[in-house]
Parts: structure tokens; sequence; C-alpha cells
């Protein structure tokens, strides 16, 4: 493994272990299309619902881009509880989450550029 890749995990665990008290999540796999590059899942129980959400559905496709790479677009679905109204401090937890996320999207990607042949 290289080492920006090791740093880079390494500074989104830290991140994340300090902003976050996340012990638990249940993913269930509703697509898995190889042929369209597809992977939905949905976040279906753990921590990461906070009681105010029912699951989290995500879509996510990879494109080729025309470098040769691809892009991945994620779409986050939040389905809240019945009755349950998400108040400003749950949106700017459920925004701080995406970012980590982003973030070791980073490390993936970068490790994923300099060793090509991991994933050929």
């Amino acid at each position: 493994m290289s080492r920006l890749f090791i740093t880079q995990l390494k500074n989104c665990t830290t991140c994340a272990a300090g902003q976050s008290q996340l012990r638990s999540a249940k993913i269930r796999v509703d697509e898995l299309d190889e042929e369209k590059c597809v992977y939905n899942h949905s976040l279906i129980e753990g921590d990461a619902l906070m009681d105010k959400l029912e699951y989290i559905y995500y879509d996510v496709k990879f494109e080729p881009t025309p470098e040769g790479g691809s892009k991945n677009k994620v779409i986050s679905k939040f389905h809240t509880k019945d009755g349950v109204e998400l108040n400003d401090d749950v949106k700017e937890e459920l925004k701080a989450r995406k970012d980590r996320a982003l973030v070791i999207y980073k490390a993936v990607e970068a490790y994923l550029v300099q060793n090509p042949d991991a994933y050929a």
C-alpha cells in the first residue's frame, strides 16, 4: 500500500474518530450492475441514522471519462422516520459526514491513480 494512501486513511480516520461516535452500520445492497457500473445500497441500521432516519439510500454510479478514467456520482436520499423533521443541527451533521466521506474517496482515488494494477 502506498504511503500516501495510508497517510490519507489515517487522517480520515483521525478526523472521523475525533468528530463522530459512530460504532455500527448495517448496509443492504439494493443493486449491483457491473455492466452499467452501478452500485446502489441502503444504510438500514446503526448509529448513522441518529434515531431520526428510517434509512439512507445511496445511488452510486461510475461513468467513464474521455481520459480513460472514471468519475463517481453519488446521490444520497435521506428517509426520515414518521413525524420527524430534520433541524439545522442534524442537517449540519449530515453535511459533515458527507465531507468526511469525500476524504475517503479522495484517499482511495489517490491510491488507485498511483497503483493502477491494484484494480486491473
